[in-house]
């Protein structure tokens, strides 16, 4: 027997699917958020940038350290050049031994002022890297703020749309306890397959799939009682008839 519903009651699941529409339509919104992709996109353009500033701050520590050694070593050579000079002021010792001094101090002048040109080129390289990473840092600290930012935006949207599913929820719940449970199991399993759940007929149309109805199935709906449930033979959606 064809389940029987008073038309009024009948007619509170247009407000049902409604409801069910709005939810869908603002879970949707939810899910597909612009920060999202932002937030994604933004996380991917860090990590590429903490990349580049970890080659850049070793490539400041690599300079730092060769700086450091060819420092060193230009303190050994002006210290070494330094005692050689007071020995040969002195005039102690040997001619021989003398020569053999000015000789070396002439060769430790020279390794002097080689190593020189070599950390003013460093320290030019330094300057580039330092500069490198100085960009390397603004970069990413600026896509991190945009994130973070973007972060921010989406817990708001999401704070917001979160109220406006449950006021419609509650909506709904008041809506679905006018219906009776029967002809809400009927709905129930037609949204279940990702349909439309009822939609109202008006003239050989179904609102819900929009397919326009046989003479022969809208003939069966025509002449069945006021209070008859009846489905769309197109996409199972119970009718609501004026």
């Amino acid at each position: 027997m064809a389940l029987q519903v008073d038309p009024e009651r009948q007619r509170r699941l247009l407000d049902v699917a409604e409801s069910d529409r709005a939810i869908a339509a603002a879970r949707h919104r939810r899910e597909t958020l612009p920060e999202r992709a932002v937030i994604a996109e933004g996380d991917s353009r860090i990590a590429a940038l903490r990349s580049d500033r970890i080659i850049a701050e070793t490539e400041v520590s690599d300079l730092q350290r060769q700086g450091s050694k060819l420092d060193a070593e230009i303190d050994q050579v002006r210290a070494r050049a330094d005692r050689d000079t007071q020995r040969l002021t002195s005039g102690a010792g040997p001619a021989k031994d003398l020569t053999s001094l000015q000789h070396e101090i002439d060769t430790l002048a020279r390794r002097q002022g080689v190593l020189e040109d070599q950390a003013l080129e460093l320290m030019e390289q330094r300057e580039q890297a330092d500069q490198k990473l100085a960009n390397a840092v603004e970069a990413h600290d600026a896509a991190t703020a945009e994130v973070d930012a973007a972060r921010v935006r989406l817990t708001d949207q999401q704070a917001d749309l979160d109220d406006e599913l449950a006021r419609l929820d509650a909506a709904r719940a008041e809506q679905v306890a006018e219906v009776p449970p029967e002809l809400l199991a009927v709905y129930d399993r037609v949204r279940a397959t990702g349909k439309v759940g009822a939609a109202k007929l008006i003239g050989a149309q179904c609102q819900a799939c929009r397919l326009t109805l046989d003479t022969v199935a809208l003939g069966e709906i025509r002449s069945a009682a006021p209070d008859a449930v009846v489905r769309c033979s197109e996409c199972g959606a119970i009718l609501i008839r004026d």
